[in-house]
C-alpha cells in the first residue's frame, strides 16, 4: 500500500453523480459484460461437505447439503459434497479450506483416512461439525478433542431457549440474546467449556430432558492442533435448514474455520502461544477501520489508525495475563500502544512502542509485560504523530501465573473407555461414577494436556477388591506417569480420596488404566489434576 493512496475512508470525498441519461447509457452497455464476469468468477475458496453415516441416519442431511450449497452460491465459495471416505487423502483435502461433517454418525474413516485428516488440520485446515458430528468416531480421541465433546443422549424434539453468549462473533452477531427455536437438544458426555470458546448455550429450565445442569454449551469454536474447529449441536430437523437464523449461524461457522472472517477462534498458525484475537475482530472501537492485507493473518488488520483512536476486545481478559504481544506493520509514523483494563480509559497496564516496519505488508511482533488488570476486556489506545500510524494484525495475551492450578473432572464424563460403565450413586458428586470396573478396563480424557501434570487425586469407593489406577499419557499403553493405590472402603457409597505424584509427559490425552483381582474392583467418582506452567 503506497502512502499516496492510504486514506481514511470515513473522510473520503463524496463524488458528484453522473447525469441520469449518461449513467443509464453506460449501465446498458456494461450490463452484459458484468453478467458474464459474474458467471465466470472463481469462488473465493472451497469447502467439502461430508455426510457419511455408519449409525443413525438423519433425514435432514439432503436439506443440509442443499442449504450449504445455497450458502456457497450466495456468498462466493464453492461446495463439494461426498459420502465417500476415500475423499480423505492429503492430496484431495488440500483443495478445501474447510471440511463440514454434517450429521455423520459412527466409525466413518479408517486409520489411513484419519491420519490424512489429522494432517489436514495440522496444516491449518478447518473443521465444522453439525449436530451428529458429535455422535461420530468414539474410538478416535483426537477427533473427540477436535469436535469438543461427544454425544451422550437427547430428549424428544421440542422448543427450547438458546442463550447467545457471544453476540460479536461472525456466527452469532445476527442473533438475539435469547433465541427460542425447536430442535433435538443433545446432552454431551463432558462439558467442553474449559477447552473451547462457547457461542451459544441451552437454558435447561426452558425444556425437558437436559442433563448438564446450569451450564450446557451447544455451539462453540476453538483453535485446535494447528487448525480451526467449530461445532453446533443444532440442525436435526429439516425445518432448521429453511430457517435463515440457523443457516446464517452455520455460514458464520464455515467462514470462521475457512479463515474468511475474523473470530476469537481464528488463532492463526505461527502466532505466539496464548489467547489470540484478530485486530479487526474488536468488540468496540473509535476511529479504527478494517484494512485488507495479503500478509495479515486472516487477510485483514485493524488499520487506518490515527492518534487518539482505540479498539477494545471483550474476549481478552487481562486479569490473569503477564505479557501481551501484538503483530504490527507500519509504513506510517509508528507510535505507541497503551493497554487498558475494562475500558479505553481504564487502568493502564503497560505500553509498547511500534516501530516503522517500512511497508504496510511487513509485519513484526512487539511485546511488553503487563500489570494484572482489574476487569475483563483489553483495550488498546493508539498515540503518535500525524496521519496513519500503524496497523494491528493480532493481539496475544500470555497467562502470567505459574502457580499450581487444579482441574476436577467427573470420571463418568470420559471421552472414550473400555469396559467401564456409568453407575448411579447417591453419595457421588453429580450422582454418578465410572463403575463396574474390572482388571484391564480404562477411561480416557482426550483433551487433557499431560505436559505439566504433577499430581492426581481420585475420589473412589470400593466394596469389591480394590486395586490400582495407572495413569498414562496419550494412550492406554502410553508413557506411565504414575500409579494410585485404591483401598477397599467397605461400601460402594463410602468414598475416600487417594493421590499420587505424576511425572509429566508431553502430549494430549490422559488415560486411567485399572488393575486388581477378580470381579469388580472399585468406582471412580472424580479426578483432580494438579499442573504447573
Amino acid at each position: 500500500m503506497y502512502p499516496s493512496i492510504r486514506f481514511r475512508r470515513r473522510h473520503g470525498a463524496r463524488r458528484r453523480p453522473l447525469l441520469p441519461t449518461l449513467a443509464a447509457a453506460l449501465l446498458g452497455l456494461l450490463a452484459p459484460f458484468a453478467l458474464t464476469c459474474s458467471a465466470q468468477a472463481a469462488p473465493a475458496f472451497k469447502v467439502l461437505v461430508f455426510s457419511k453415516t455408519a449409525g443413525f441416519r438423519h433425514d435432514s442431511i439432503p436439506a443440509g447439503i442443499a442449504a450449504i450449497q445455497k450458502l456457497g452460491q450466495d456468498n462466493g465459495f464453492g461446495v463439494d459434497a461426498t459420502e465417500d471416505s476415500a475423499a480423505f487423502t492429503t492430496a484431495n483435502l488440500g483443495q478445501y479450506k474447510a471440511v463440514i461433517w454434517l450429521s455423520t454418525t459412527g466409525d466413518v474413516l479408517d486409520a489411513t483416512q484419519q491420519s490424512a485428516f489429522e494432517q489436514y488440520i495440522r496444516s491449518g485446515g478447518g473443521y465444522a461439525g453439525v449436530h451428529a458430528a458429535a455422535d461420530t468416531e468414539y474410538d478416535w480421541p483426537w477427533y473427540g478433542s477436535l469436535v469438543g465433546a461427544y454425544f451422550d443422549s437427547h430428549p424428544a424434539i421440542q422448543q427450547a431457549a438458546v442463550t447467545v453468549e457471544d453476540r460479536t462473533d461472525p456466527a452469532t452477531a445476527h442473533l438475539p440474546a435469547r433465541w427460542t427455536r425447536t430442535d433435538e437438544w443433545y446432552n454431551y458426555r463432558a462439558n467442553p467449556r474449559a477447552q473451547v470458546h462457547v457461542l451459544t448455550a441451552l437454558d435447561e429450565s426452558s425444556y425437558s430432558g437436559g442433563t448438564m445442569g446450569g451450564d450446557h454449551p451447544n455451539t462453540w469454536c476453538h483453535p485446535y492442533d494447528g487448525g480451526r474447529a467449530w461445532y453446533t449441536g443444532m440442525g436435526h430437523t429439516q425445518e432448521s435448514w429453511a430457517d435463515p437464523a440457523f443457516t446464517t449461524l452455520v455460514l458464520g461457522g464455515i467462514r470462521t474455520v475457512a479463515g474468511a472472517v475474523a473470530s476469537v477462534c481464528n488463532n492463526p498458525v505461527g502466532t505466539p502461544v496464548g489467547t489470540t484475537v484478530q485486530g479487526e475482530a474488536w468488540s468496540s472501537q473509535s476511529g479504527v477501520q478494517a484494512a485488507a492485507h495479503a500478509a495479515a493473518h486472516g487477510g485483514a488488520t485493524a488499520g487506518y489508525i490515527d492518534n487518539g483512536d482505540w479498539s477494545g476486545y471483550a474476549a481478552l481478559d487481562p486479569r490473569t495475563a503477564s505479557t501481551v504481544s501484538v503483530r504490527v506493520a507500519s509504513a506510517g509514523a509508528g507510535g505507541t500502544i497503551g493497554f487498558h483494563s475494562g475500558s479505553a480509559t481504564g487502568p493502564l497496564l503497560g505500553s509498547v512502542t511500534v516501530p516503522v516496519t517500512g511497508s504496510w505488508e511487513t509485519f513484526a511482533n512487539v511485546s511488553t509485560p503487563l500489570t494484572a488488570g482489574t476487569a475483563p476486556g483489553l483495550y488498546l489506545t493508539y498515540s503518535g504523530g500525524q496521519g496513519a500510524l500503524f496497523d494491528v494484525d493480532d493481539i496475544t495475551l500470555t497467562p502470567g501465573s505459574t502457580a499450581p492450578a487444579t482441574t476436577t473432572l467427573q470420571a463418568e464424563n470420559w471421552t472414550s473407555q473400555n469396559g467401564v460403565q456409568a453407575a448411579d450413586h447417591a453419595g457421588a458428586h453429580g450422582g454418578r461414577t465410572a463403575g463396574y470396573i474390572e482388571a484391564g478396563d480404562w477411561i480416557a480424557f482426550a483433551a487433557e494436556d499431560t505436559s505439566h501434570l504433577t499430581r492426581i487425586s481420585l475420589r473412589v469407593a470400593s466394596a469389591g477388591a480394590g486395586g490400582t489406577t495407572a495413569v498414562h499419557a496419550g494412550s492406554p499403553t502410553g508413557p506411565l506417569m504414575g500409579t494410585v493405590t485404591v483401598p477397599v472402603t467397605g461400601s460402594w457409597d463410602t468414598f475416600t480420596d487417594v493421590a499420587a505424584p505424576l511425572t509429566a509427559s508431553a502430549g494430549t490425552g490422559l488415560y486411567l488404566v485399572f488393575n486388581g483381582g477378580g470381579g469388580f474392583l472399585f468406582d471412580v467418582d472424580d479426578l483432580t489434576l494438579t499442573r504447573t506452567g
